[in-house]
């Protein structure tokens, strides 16, 4: 398939939200209009901002419309249609979504059924304020951290840290509260889209830009933002925090597996989580060829540990 970037857009949209019309007709719609009319779901590919990212943690996951998009990348890039002047498709091993309401926790459970019975998909009903994050290689938070009070959100940024890999990487979209009309508007639309699904919207607690991002840079992250609001009237900015990585004799084995499951080209080895005896002389001779480079140097560890998977 050659396509247009646009009309491959397009095409992994209609890809994305297929699996939610045996969720009913909303829920379809919903998907659609999403994946369509935000702009951070192309921008996670355009920008590569997930690539080598064995473990994400979409935190306030809605539907699973995320979890959708990047299984509807990694479909599409097995199938040779992915852009060539695009980054390589995120490939993760696991996309782990929590939510707080029940009835969208089903929507996602309905929808990417199969790829939940196949280990690639988790979505678990919960607050974020108490939930446990696990480990985890990048977090998503997209529109969801005002909704609680500012020690809270303190507290959720502080597990975040904790649970994250060396290296890793935190996409966090939020509205700057400095941005005058438009950030007035993103809390009218906010209001009232809440409203039509049934719940009630209380107090929000939102921070100019320089408030969160002074919030995120004591917790050791490197802070960029890029606005997030293109075609739309709002004031979104998407925030990446990224840790510095480790060295690569200091990673724990559980990052060492990950990162060998990622990279992993077979599907039996994948599906097995173990090595042969010939993969691992394989990948034990290009971590000598290479030496001790970030990738090349977690190799070995994987191969003899794929269980703490």
């Amino acid at each position: 398939m050659n396509l247009s970037a646009t009309a491959f857009v397009k095409h992994l949209i209609s890809r994305a939200a297929a699996p939610y019309k045996s969720s009913g007709t909303l829920a379809w719609h919903f998907a659609c209009g999403k994946l369509g009319g935000d702009p951070v779901f192309v921008h996670l590919l355009t920008a590569g901002l997930l690539v080598g990212r064995a473990r994400i943690l979409d935190i306030g996951c809605g539907q699973g419309l995320l979890t959708s998009w990047l299984l509807a990348a990694q479909a599409s890039a097995a199938l040779g249609e992915w852009p060539a002047a695009w980054p390589a498709a995120p490939q993760a091993c696991l996309v782990r979504g929590i939510e707080l309401m029940a009835r969208d926790v089903t929507r996602a459970e309905r929808a990417l059924a199969q790829a939940v019975n196949a280990g690639q998909a988790e979505f678990v009903q919960a607050d974020m304020c108490s939930s446990d994050f696990g480990q985890t290689d990048a977090v998503v938070i997209l529109d969801v951290l005002h909704y609680v009070p500012f020690a809270a959100q303190d507290d959720v940024l502080q597990r975040v840290r904790q649970s994250l890999a060396p290296g890793g990487v935190l996409l966090l979209r939020v509205g700057d509260a400095a941005a005058g009309l438009p950030f007035a508007i993103s809390n009218w639309v906010d209001h009232a889209v809440t409203r039509l699904r049934g719940h009630r919207l209380g107090t929000l607690y939102c921070r100019p830009l320089a408030a969160w991002k002074t919030a995120l840079q004591k917790l050791g992250f490197v802070v960029e933002a890029r606005a997030m609001s293109q075609g739309t009237p709002f004031a979104n900015v998407l925030l990446v925090a990224r840790l510095p990585p480790a060295s690569w004799s200091t990673r724990s084995s559980r990052s060492q597996c990950a990162l060998f499951a990622k990279m992993a080209q077979s599907k039996k080895l994948a599906d097995s989580n173990r090595a042969t005896p010939s993969a691992i002389a394989f990948h034990r001779h290009q971590l000598h060829r290479s030496g001790p480079g970030r990738d090349a140097g977690l190799i070995a560890g994987a191969a003899q540990r794929p269980e703490t998977l």
